[in-house]
């Protein structure tokens, strides 16, 4: 099976601003499209809600994948799921980012889970995590949705690295909680970089995958400019029942538009 490819525009098309993007994807033949959290604040103004679910509508593609407040990305923060003093931030954000979801028929809400903070027990922030998890993952079931958890790589105090960790979390949170509208978003070059072996994890939990996003590795650029075999990957996630969406999430290494030439050539 062909992969179906939708492009993150929160690193694709940065040269436009974010709300000219999602006309600049359909334009370079993409059909679907995802984002990190669009906003500067967990609680944006409903103008800037609307503006951001008009831009979508109106260049007529289909958000599949949208982030959860997590912070300041620029700055190093990682999410706020764990994250005490920021966590009342993220009870208020879940709402709003399941009712943009449910506007625009987006099913899939990635909630990075936060880095360790200095003076908090690691304890604390784990079951902060589960009661926060939980309470997204009810409000995304409300709308037949799913909370992604997702391994990151590149903030050493970000403590889900491997498939295994998120795995892990994942089932705490049924275990403990009765939720289950969590599944396990696995991004190839994060669970690379970070030193996870792609097929062992493909072959243990690749029937547990709810959303898949590549960038090669190392670089993070496109696939061709790195190491990875990502079409072999895609084909292992392929036999393992994965038949959704694949979300192109590297930083191009010259411009967007260029970055594109290999999906022309494989498409």
């Amino acid at each position: 099976m062909t992969p179906r490819y939708e492009a993150n525009l929160s690193m694709l098309f940065t040269e436009l601003p974010l709300l000219q993007r999602p006309a600049a994807a359909a334009a370079a033949g993409f059909t679907a499209v995802e984002f990190w959290w669009p906003f500067g604040e967990a609680v944006p103004s409903d103008r800037d809600v609307d503006a951001f679910t008009s831009a979508i509508t109106d260049a007529g593609v289909q958000l599949v994948g949208l982030n959860f407040f997590a912070g300041d990305m620029p700055a190093g923060d990682r999410g706020a799921v764990s994250w005490p003093a920021r966590a009342a931030e993220f009870r208020d954000n879940i709402d709003i980012t399941v009712g943009i979801g449910e506007r625009l028929g987006c099913r899939a809400f990635n909630a990075l889970y936060g880095n360790r903070v200095d003076g908090i027990d690691p304890n604390e922030q784990d079951e902060l995590a589960v009661a926060n998890l939980a309470e997204a993952g009810r409000a995304a079931a409300r709308i037949g949705g799913t909370v992604l958890i997702e391994p990151v790589s590149g903030a050493p105090r970000y403590p889900l690295r491997t498939a295994a960790d998120a795995i892990a979390v994942i089932d705490r949170v049924a275990s403990e909680t009765g939720v289950r509208a969590l599944g396990f978003l696995c991004d190839l070059y994060h669970l690379a970089t970070n030193g996870d072996d792609l097929d062992k994890a493909i072959a243990e939990y690749g029937d547990r995958v709810a959303h898949v996003q590549i960038a090669d590795a190392p670089g993070r650029g496109e696939p061709g400019t790195g190491d990875l075999n990502l079409t072999t990957h895609l084909a292992a996630l392929t036999t393992r029942g994965y038949t959704g969406w694949v979300g192109l999430e590297y930083k191009p290494t010259t411009t967007t538009e260029a970055s594109l030439a290999w999906l022309r050539q494989h498409p």
